[in-house]
């Protein structure tokens, strides 16, 4: 188990990458949360196996405008029963 927080920037706010994010990650297992920040970039918590979630960030990359994503990995924490949006 990986704990994953990733920055997605580019054109990732208003064309459903939240929604898209929460249903993959859900699909996959992968527990967490995804959140829009204010200088225009998405924040993606994402815990669970490594290779669910290196998936998961690659689809997200292709699916969408990323013009560059930022990843830190940790040790997992079983934090998250679910994947969530937040607002």
């Amino acid at each position: 188990m990986i704990r994953s927080e990733v920055v997605f920037k580019g054109r990732v706010q208003g064309v459903g990458f939240r929604c898209t994010a929460r249903d993959m990650a859900r699909e996959s297992g992968i527990t967490g949360w995804v959140r829009n920040c204010p200088d225009g970039s998405v924040r993606l918590l994402a815990v669970g196996e490594e290779s669910a979630v290196d998936i998961l960030i690659k689809r997200l990359n292709d699916c969408f405008s990323v013009r560059e994503s930022v990843v830190t990995r940790s040790a997992a924490v079983n934090e998250y029963t679910d994947f969530t949006i937040e607002y």
